[in-house]
C-alpha cells in the first residue's frame, strides 16, 4: 500500500519549486497587463491657476490629482505640456521630472499626483505689459482620447534689486561696525544708486539682501509703491539719511491703491499674513526725518528697528496713519528714539506690538497698540517701555525723557498689556491719558508698585482699565471698534483737534473716541 502522506522534506521541496516556476513566469513578462486610458482620466481639477508670481521668480508647487475611477489597470500613452521643452511651465509626475511622459501606468481605483511650477521672464511674453496672463495645458493622451488640464498664471514685471555677486564668488555687503573683538561685522546688502531713490507705483519693487540708503541721501516712496523684500532682507538708513514714504488715503478699502505697502515676495494668498517673511526697516543711529504716512508694514521680523535718534528738537520717527503688524519679534523697537505717532496701528508680534527701549522720547496721539499674537506662546506685553538695555556683558541705561499716550488703546489677549521697566540710575518719565488699557492684575503681582499707581493723576488721568474695546477682528487686523466699544468718548477733545481725521479721515473733533478709528456699525456677516 503506497503511503497516503506526503513526506515534510518533499512537501517543502515542491513547495520551492512551485515558487520558483511562479517568479520565473512573472519575470518572462514584459509588464502588469493594463489597457489605454482610452479618455476616461478624471482630474481634482480641469483648471489650476497658479498665483501671481514676479518675473524671472520661481512660483510654489502647485498639484493636482489624476484619477482611474475604472477597474482596470490603464497606461497612459502621454502626459506632456501643450508647449512642450518651449513652456515656462515644469512638471513632476508621480515623481518623475519633465516636461513630456510616455506610458505611465494607472492602476485600478488608483490616483498620481501631477505638479507644476513656472519660472517666466515677461519680457519675453510682451514688450510692454506690466502684467501677464500665461497659460498653457496638460495633455493626456492624444487625438479622440485626448483630455487637458489648464493651466494659468498672472506673470508680474517688478524692479530686482539685489546685491553684486562677484566673479570669486563672493557677494557685496554692507558694513555695520566692529564687533567687541574689533571684527567688521558685514550684512548682504547693497547701496542704492541715485536713480533707485525714488520709488514710484509702477511697478513692485523687489529687495534682497539689505537696500542702503546712503549717508545724506533720501529714499521717497511714493503713494501706491509696492515693497517686496525676500527672506532675511530689508533696508538699511545709513548715518544722516532718511526714508520718506508719502502714502495717501485709499478710496477702494480692498485694493488700496493709494496705501504704501512693505511685505514679503511671496505673492500667494497663502502667505499674505504669514510673519517673518523678511527681515526688518533698520533706522540706524544719526539716521534722521523719517515719515510713514498711510503705510502698511507687515510679515517681518521686527517692522522698525530704531537706534537712537538724530539729536535735534525735532522727531527723528514720525508715524501716521500707518499700520505694523505681523511681526515675529516686535512690530516697532525703538532705543533711545524719538518717535511721534498718530492714527497709528500696531498689532500682531511674537514679543511686544511696541517695545520702547533705553529711554528716548515719544508722543503717541490716537494709536491702537494691540497684540493678538496666536503663533507661539507670548512672554511679553503689547506695550514694553524701557530705560534700560541688558546685554550679557553690560546693563546700559538712558533717560526715558518722556512717554506720553493720549487717546489711546492698549490691548491685547494677556491680562497685563503695558509693562514698565525702569532703573533708578535714569530718569523715567511718562502719562497715559484718556487710554483704554488692559491690565487686570489678578494675581496683585504690581499693586504695591509704584509705577502702577493707577490713582496719580500725574501719569494716568481718565483712563479706562478692562473693558471690551470692541474689535472688528483682530486675527485679520482689522481693529475698527464697534458701538460696544469701552473707547466710545473716551478721548479728550483738545488731544482730539490736533489729529482732527481718523485714520480713514472720519471727523472726530465732537465726541471723540480712543485708538486710531472711531466707533462704526459692524455690517451683519451673511
Amino acid at each position: 500500500m503506497k503511503n497516503q502522506f506526503v513526506s515534510p522534506i518533499f512537501k517543502h521541496i515542491c513547495l520551492g519549486i512551485l515558487l520558483v516556476v511562479i517568479i520565473l513566469t512573472s519575470a518572462c513578462r514584459d509588464d502588469f497587463e493594463t489597457s489605454p486610458s482610452f479618455g476616461e482620466l478624471e482630474f481634482s481639477t480641469d483648471t489650476l491657476f497658479l498665483d501671481t508670481v514676479f518675473s524671472n521668480t520661481s512660483s510654489s508647487t502647485y498639484q493636482f490629482k489624476v484619477y482611474n475611477r475604472s477597474n482596470k489597470d490603464i497606461n497612459i500613452p502621454s502626459i506632456g505640456l501643450g508647449e512642450k521643452e518651449n513652456s515656462n511651465y515644469r512638471l513632476n509626475v508621480d515623481g518623475i521630472p519633465g516636461k513630456t511622459f510616455e506610458n505611465i501606468e494607472l492602476l485600478a481605483k488608483d490616483s498620481l499626483f501631477v505638479f507644476v511650477e513656472i519660472t517666466a521672464d515677461i519680457d519675453q511674453l510682451s514688450n510692454q505689459a506690466l502684467q501677464f496672463t500665461y497659460e498653457d495645458v496638460i495633455e493626456f493622451d492624444s487625438g479622440t482620447n485626448q483630455q487637458e488640464v489648464r493651466l494659468i498664471t498672472l506673470i508680474q514685471d517688478a524692479v530686482f534689486l539685489f546685491p553684486q555677486r562677484f566673479d570669486n564668488g563672493m557677494t557685496e555687503t554692507l558694513s555695520l561696525g566692529l564687533n567687541e573683538e574689533g571684527e567688521e561685522i558685514l550684512i548682504e546688502g547693497f547701496f542704492l544708486d541715485d536713480e533707485y531713490l525714488n520709488f514710484t507705483n509702477e511697478k513692485p519693487y523687489v529687495i534682497y539682501g539689505f537696500a542702503g540708503v546712503p549717508s545724506g541721501k533720501t529714499l521717497t516712496v511714493e503713494a501706491g509703491a509696492r515693497i517686496h523684500f525676500h527672506a532675511n532682507s530689508g533696508i538699511i538708513i545709513a548715518n544722516g539719511g532718511s526714508l520718506q514714504a508719502n502714502g495717501e488715503l485709499s478710496q477702494d478699502t480692498e485694493l488700496l491703491e493709494n496705501e504704501i505697502i512693505f511685505q514679503g515676495d511671496r505673492l500667494e494668498p497663502g502667505f499674505s499674513e504669514i510673519p517673518g517673511q523678511w527681515a526688518t526697516i533698520w533706522l540706524t543711529q544719526g539716521s534722521t526725518n523719517h515719515i510713514f504716512n498711510h503705510t502698511t508694514i507687515k510679515n517681518g521680523t521686527v517692522g522698525i528697528l530704531m537706534d537712537s535718534n538724530d539729536g535735534t528738537n525735532n522727531p527723528t520717527l514720525q508715524l501716521k496713519n500707518t499700520q505694523i503688524y505681523n511681526h515675529t519679534n516686535v512690530g516697532l523697537l525703538a532705543r533711545t528714539g524719538f518717535v511721534e505717532a498718530e492714527n497709528t496701528i500696531f498689532n500682531n508680534a511674537g514679543q511686544a506690538a511696541v517695545n520702547l527701549s533705553l529711554g528716548g522720547k515719544y508722543n503717541f496721539k490716537h494709536c491702537t497698540i494691540a497684540n493678538y499674537w496666536r503663533n507661539s506662546f507670548r512672554q511679553f506685553p503689547a506695550l514694553l517701555i524701557e530705560n534700560n538695555l541688558v546685554t550679557q556683558e553690560e546693563v546700559f541705561v538712558a533717560d526715558l525723557e518722556e512717554a506720553t499716550f493720549s487717546n489711546c488703546i492698549i490691548y491685547g489677549s494677556e491680562r497685563i498689556e503695558v509693562l514698565l521697566n525702569a532703573l533708578e540710575e535714569a530718569d523715567f518719565n511718562y502719562k497715559f491719558e484718556n487710554c483704554l488699557i488692559r491690565f487686570n492684575d489678578i494675581n496683585n503681582q504690581y499693586v504695591d508698585n509704584a509705577l502702577y499707581d493707577f490713582e496719580n493723576e500725574t501719569i494716568f488721568s481718565e483712563n479706562v482699565f478692562n473693558e471690551a474695546p470692541d474689535f472688528l477682528n483682530t486675527n485679520e487686523n482689522k481693529l475698527q471698534i464697534g458701538l460696544e466699544s469701552a473707547a466710545i468718548n473716551l478721548g479728550n477733545l483738545s488731544t482730539a483737534q490736533e489729529v482732527p481725521l481718523d485714520i480713514i479721515e472720519t471727523n472726530r473733533t465732537s465726541n471723540p473716541d480712543a485708538g486710531a478709528y472711531q466707533a462704526i456699525e459692524f455690517e451683519e456677516e451673511d
